[in-house]
């Protein structure tokens, strides 16, 4: 498959690192979880997984609990989530996810981000063939862990791909079969670290170092919208 977005994703992790505002998104995604499914993680399988990914960041239990219980509060925002997708500099294509209380004001913010990089909003659908959808889940190898009996037992629940980097294991499948790869490593005891649907490009580009940094001065503007929940981009 290619690790793409590798680049990416070690860049936004960098990034995020800054608590003011991973916290927030990470809470964001709690909350329309529990809305949506129920406020039982035991019930509600994308609660379990937003829950796992804001503690494998160190988000506080306090502020688990918060963003839980603002789910069912009658004052609780109405998150709406949409994605955008747009062409930045030097032709970099990027797929934005959004969740946010104010559509309006949430595009004019996004527009502004690509117009001022000399890029532009394109039609939603526009990129969707250029990215596949995936399941990925991050986790440690640990000794007793057998990789190719792993993968045999996963097949049946949608693995499309299994592989470690650096003592790191990574599973892939579409991402239809999240739930079902999810409960299949909850069942074998796994202690998944990080799990999400991946916008993995098909073609990925190579930029210059020089054509990079300008490409990352908007993707930091984009990324530090509060509405912004994921990046995606076709960089190499």
């Amino acid at each position: 498959m290619g690790r793409a977005f590798e680049y990416r994703r070690a860049a936004k992790e960098k990034r995020w690192d800054k608590m003011s505002k991973l916290f927030p998104k990470l809470g964001k995604a709690i909350t329309i979880a529990a809305k949506d499914g129920g406020t039982d993680p035991d019930m509600n399988a994308t609660l379990r997984t937003a829950i796992k990914n804001a503690k494998a960041q160190n988000m506080p239990k306090d502020n688990i609990e918060a963003a839980i219980k603002r789910a069912t509060s009658k004052d609780a925002d109405a998150y709406s989530e949409m994605n955008y997708e747009g062409k930045g500099p030097h032709g970099v294509l990027v797929f934005v996810e959004c969740a946010t209380d104010n559509p309006t004001r949430t595009i004019a913010n996004v527009k502004s981000y690509f117009n001022k990089a000399g890029g532009s909003i394109v039609a939603n659908g526009s990129l969707e063939f250029m990215f596949d959808r995936k399941a990925v889940f991050e986790f440690e190898k640990t000794g007793e862990m057998n990789l190719e009996e792993m993968e045999f037992e996963l097949i049946d629940h949608g693995l499309e791909e299994i592989e470690e980097v650096d003592g790191k294991v990574f599973v892939y499948g579409d991402y239809t079969s999240f739930g079902s790869l999810s409960g299949a490593l909850e069942e074998k005891e796994i202690d998944v670290q990080k799990s999400n649907l991946q916008r993995i490009p098909t073609s990925p580009v190579e930029f210059s170092e020089e054509q990079l940094i300008e490409i990352e001065k908007m993707l930091d503007k984009i990324e530090d919208d509060d509405d912004i929940q994921q990046v995606f981009t076709n960089i190499a």
